[in-house]
């Protein structure tokens, strides 16, 4: 029996997948929303976790770190992502994170079943239409971090508000944004969000 924990922010789609999922042999599925998710996955203790991207904060930086936290005990569970290609920014991220499988979001919920399958035996899983965004998320000059920084800032967080979310000083979130007008080739803040939304990095 794989014990999967998926995490969706949209609570009929969650409600109606989970629903669909257990009806799966060998799947015992259990569901939750992005901000239960860290409890979630200490007392459920999964060996695979699905996870839309999409994350409904109103920042769209989905908290990856949530899905193992520091002082896990045992192996911690094999990840799966809900993307999109359109979104190489969150494709990055989510690979840098370590999820093994990468499943597209407009494809068969069959794709699902077999990604859970594939990373609960700790084997890679991608959907061969994700590899355009993978193409790009290599071709991104930004790091980790200054994704998501400049997340926030597109969502219209402030410098302040920036910096206590990601535990940064003030100075510190100034000199990311400027690091990302640099290498965005943007002209200023505005322009640089401008330019990563319609690159799909944010």
């Amino acid at each position: 029996m794989i014990r999967v924990l998926l995490v969706h922010d949209a609570c009929l789609v969650r409600s109606v997948l989970a629903e669909w999922l257990r009806r799966s042999p060998g799947l015992q599925v259990e569901d939750t929303p992005w901000r239960g998710a860290s409890s979630k996955m200490r007392s459920s203790r999964p060996d695979v976790c699905a996870a839309d991207l999409e994350y409904g904060d109103g920042h769209g930086v989905p908290p990856l770190g949530d899905l193992c936290p520091p002082g896990t005990a045992g192996r911690p569970p094999a990840l799966v992502v809900l993307a999109s290609a359109g979104r190489p920014g969150l494709l990055k991220r989510a690979a840098e994170a370590g999820a093994l499988g990468f499943v597209d979001k407009a494809g068969s919920p069959d794709g699902l079943v077999r990604a859970i399958r594939c990373v609960a035996e700790r084997e890679r899983f991608v959907d061969a239409s994700l590899g355009f965004g993978f193409l790009k998320a290599a071709q991104m000059p930004l790091t980790r971090r200054e994704l998501s920084v400049l997340s926030l800032a597109a969502a219209g967080a402030s410098v302040s508000e920036i910096a206590g979310s990601l535990h940064l000083s003030h100075g510190t979130v100034r000199n990311y944004m400027a690091a990302i007008t640099r290498k965005t080739g943007a002209r200023n803040r505005i322009d640089a969000i401008r330019i990563s939304r319609g690159e799909g990095w944010v």
